[in-house]
């Protein structure tokens, strides 16, 4: 596979400061020579530059950085647009500000190719606040409901030329949720499996049934995959840590199922903040992650259709 490496070290949307570090530490990790080692052919296309920011004000006033965000996601948009075309883009984050600019640029790549965009959005946290439903004001909060059409974001926020189609959105780790948040889950129809279903069901029929949806559709599948999807005993680096996440088992079955699926088309790492890590330990776990879902395997087996048995 080709396969386009993209910087877009934003920390403005965090609560606290690190993550422009986060496309630093994962090249250091080895991201591109472990893609390499797999036999893919890798292009990194260096760092993505924010456009200059124009005065943005809202009724919100809790809001922080919001003609930094705006600005950085018309330009990451655009980069994700140009990335997207006959290769498989990687987005290094930064914090997951970032994806209302890559799933956006995607969204509208897919609408010009005629087929659906889904979303595998790996995180403790929703991120489904609108402008006007976020209290602690950090944007980083936002991104999905951007990027899937939610009301509030017109005149503040980039024009969506295509929105994510929030039912083909499905939510898998959560264990933090805002009431509104909660609320605006339920009526947009995003499917929505936090810890507690994982915990019941197990994360493999969950998972299998969201890939049989983006197969029976032809979709192309965008996966985002937060530090804080993990539990923070294995990936202490993000500033978000909340308790009881992902196993590294559970991870990487994860990722070994997307690879067996053959769906997905983009991915984004976000909220790694290396301030915050114990000797790279976390940048290398999320470059092992990357590596299973292209390809890399513990023993050979062979690739098994989505709509099989596993």
């Amino acid at each position: 596979m080709r396969c386009k490496i993209v910087g877009a070290p934003v920390q403005d949307g965090a609560g606290r400061m690190g993550c422009e570090m986060g496309p630093s530490a994962l090249r250091t990790a080895g991201l591109s020579e472990v893609l390499s080692g797999l036999g893919h052919i890798v292009e990194d296309m260096g760092t993505v530059q924010a456009m200059p920011a124009r005065r943005i004000v809202h009724g919100n006033l809790a809001l922080k950085a919001l003609p930094e965000i705006s600005a950085w996601t018309s330009a990451i948009s655009e980069a994700a647009y140009a990335a997207s075309a006959g290769a498989m883009p990687i987005f290094l984050g930064g914090d997951h500000s970032i994806s209302a600019g890559t799933v956006s640029g995607l969204a509208r790549r897919a609408a010009e190719s005629g087929r659906p965009l889904f979303v595998l959005w790996l995180d403790a946290h929703p991120d489904f606040h609108t402008l006007d439903t976020t209290a602690s004001g950090n944007l980083h909060g936002v991104p999905l409901a951007y990027a899937s059409g939610q009301p509030g974001f017109h005149g503040y926020f980039p024009d969506l030329p295509a929105a994510v189609d929030p039912k083909r959105i499905c939510t898998m780790g959560l264990r933090s949720v805002d009431p509104a948040e909660r609320r605006a889950l339920n009526k947009a129809g995003v499917t929505v499996h936090d810890m507690r279903a994982i915990d019941e069901h197990g994360i493999a029929p969950l998972l299998r049934a969201f890939l049989a949806r983006v197969s029976a559709q032809d979709g192309l599948l965008h996966v985002s995959l937060d530090v804080d999807f993990l539990d923070p005993s294995i990936a202490p680096a993000v500033g978000t840590t909340v308790p009881g996440g992902a196993t590294f088992r559970e991870a990487h079955l994860v990722m070994e199922m997307l690879s067996d699926s053959g769906l997905v088309s983009s991915l984004d790492l976000v909220e790694l903040n290396p301030f915050l890590d114990e000797r790279g330990r976390t940048a290398t776990l999320m470059v092992d992650l990357t590596a299973s879902l292209m390809g890399r395997r513990i023993m050979d087996r062979p690739t098994r259709s989505h709509s099989g048995s596993f």
